[in-house]
């Protein structure tokens, strides 16, 4: 998939080798749409390749779909990345119950912390239960709307808020597999697969979910989260966990 172009039908490598030739023409084009507030509709159009895994190539459910972006885009969104994610490190407004898409974190650091918190309540002699979420398609159902107010609430400006309502809106994708393509349908929800600013929006969309859970602790990875408490018996255990179930499940 390394030389597969996007909808633009520009391949990475082809900006790659021409950069000293383009650089301030792309620079213009993307101060441009940082400026306006605008982006460009083909630049929010993915072309969805499906890629098969194993088994009979007749089954739908054995395919894996790739969505490909305009390179351009990508570029763009690695600019805003960076200062979005640069804005949030300095307010220290990312929960640190979250351990996917942020540096210096892992499954290893999110395993440790689980780990530790079990052994902190066995030292105290309390039983530890745990409820393990994995919420269905998490990435292409968010809110568009919900993402937005949350943006907004965490302190991004009205200038910016623009940007990011244009990036979200008027999406459309279309799938092309052996020389043919399928007509463009409209994206009304959830982060663009295959985008770089996807994994961090997803991370602000579900960063308020430990505030939820205050009768808990709350550990995520992406969208895998765990939610657990230590009690010292299993009637009370089961009371706080249900509950607590309860409240994410409003």
């Amino acid at each position: 998939m390394k030389y597969q172009s996007g909808p633009d039908q520009i391949p990475a490598m082809l900006l790659k080798i021409s950069a000293p030739a383009i650089a301030n023409p792309v620079a213009t084009l993307i101060n441009e749409s940082l400026a306006t507030g605008y982006i460009a509709k083909l630049w929010k159009t993915a072309r969805v390749v499906p890629i098969h895994k194993s088994g009979d190539s007749t089954l739908v459910s054995n395919y894996r779909p790739i969505s490909l972006l305009p390179v351009m885009s990508k570029i763009l969104e690695k600019g805003v990345y960076t200062q979005l994610r640069d804005y949030y490190q300095y307010w220290n407004y990312l929960t640190p119950d979250q351990s996917g898409f942020r540096p210096n974190h892992s499954t290893t650091t999110a395993l440790l912390k689980v780990c530790n918190d079990i052994q902190a309540g066995m030292e105290q002699g309390n039983l530890t239960g745990a409820i393990f979420l994995d919420f269905a398609k998490a990435f292409d159902t968010v809110d568009h709307g919900i993402l937005l107010e949350k943006l907004k609430n965490s302190g991004i400006g009205d200038r910016t808020l623009t940007w990011f309502q244009s990036y979200v809106s008027d999406r459309s994708q279309y799938v092309s597999i052996s020389g043919s393509s399928s007509l463009p349908l409209p994206v009304t929800c959830g982060v663009p697969q295959g985008s770089i600013l996807g994994p961090l929006l997803f991370t602000i969309f579900i960063n308020d979910l430990p505030n939820v859970c205050k009768a808990s602790t709350v550990h995520m990875y992406a969208d895998d989260t765990v939610i657990y408490t230590s009690k010292p018996n299993l009637p009370q255990l089961e009371a706080v966990l249900q509950e607590q179930f309860a409240e994410v499940e409003k």
